[in-house]
């Protein structure tokens, strides 16, 4: 889609490395001038370098997600170098994981205020930015399959994660009649983060040597490169995607997925109420095996034997 965001200005939280730097390099490359936002200094003023010396426009700002001064500091920088807001990639995140029994009020807080309320800030102030302009634009706020399903020993990343897609649903109804857009991507991707997991640690390790991806880690367990997710991104960001909010989208290696909105799964009725055992009977007799499991489940990772 190069050219297809010509003239337009976007906003890139936590883009000095991994999946936001591939975010903010594709939407340059697309035509965006980039504010490059990081915690780290080092990475943010170098991914903006890295921009422009491939013939992009970008400018860095370092500061971490979640006050709100930061919030405005992003929205003034993208308006006062170059000249609008029309895009926000709420991708900034840190993992603190522990079980629950284990886990701090800081490793708790430092997650939810970083990915929820960083969130919540960042697209405030552009809310507000772009409201008062009255041009539209794209929000697009970054999900996790654990806010999804859950996963074990992320009780405050699958807390936050999964109130970022509640957010965006709510965001969509409410700036619909601004035009504009709001929607979670849902990626998943080789990173720094995902070589911290056992079953991906060997093949994380021959990404990072420049070996191919199999394909089934690709298609089975929708692990490519960060590159992979970022058209969706762009796509999102784009005019042709006008039509499209309130939605959660997952991309990863090869696969594109739909998440569906939480809905009842089944409603039955009790004349009169229901009480403990009329409750118990139903159970065995017809929830029960309508029950949803809980956590993300894989295929198994196939053993480099078996991959020759």
């Amino acid at each position: 889609m190069s050219g297809a965001l010509d003239g337009k200005v976007a906003i890139v939280t936590g883009a000095g490395q991994g999946l936001g730097l591939a975010y903010a390099r594709a939407l340059a490359r697309a035509g965006a001038a980039v504010v490059v936002n990081d915690a780290n200094a080092d990475s943010a003023y170098t991914a903006a370098a890295s921009i422009v010396s491939g013939g992009g426009r970008a400018v860095a700002v370092a500061a971490a997600v979640g006050p709100t001064a930061t919030a405005d500091l992003l929205v003034r920088a993208a308006v006062d170098t170059f000249g609008r807001l029309d895009i926000l990639v709420t991708n900034a995140g840190v993992l603190r994981d522990t079980v629950l029994w284990k886990m701090t009020d800081e490793q708790f807080d430092a997650v939810i205020d970083t990915h929820l309320r960083g969130t919540f800030t960042t697209a405030r102030a552009a809310a507000q930015h772009m409201r008062a302009a009255g041009e539209g634009g794209r929000i697009i706020v970054i999900g996790s399959p654990a806010g999804q399903h859950g996963n074990f020993g992320q009780t405050n990343y699958a807390a936050a994660k999964a109130g970022i897609v509640a957010m965006a649903r709510t965001w969509s109804l409410e700036l619909a009649r601004a035009g504009i857009t709001v929607n979670a991507v849902v990626p998943t991707a080789l990173t720094a983060m995902t070589a911290t997991i056992p079953a991906y640690a060997e093949v994380a390790a021959a990404f990072e040597r420049g070996e191919p991806i199999p394909p089934s880690i690709r298609r089975d367990h929708a692990l490519g490169s960060p590159d992979d997710v970022a058209p969706l991104v762009v796509w999102l960001a784009s005019d042709a995607s006008a039509a499209v909010t309130g939605q959660a989208i997952g991309i990863g290696g090869d696969a594109l997925t739909l998440y569906t909105h939480p809905d009842v799964g089944t409603v039955l009725f009790h004349d009169g109420g229901w009480d403990v055992d009329s409750i118990a009977g139903a159970w065995s007799t017809s929830l029960a095996a309508q029950s949803q499991t809980s956590g993300i489940v894989l295929p198994a990772v196939e053993a480099p034997a078996a991959r020759s």
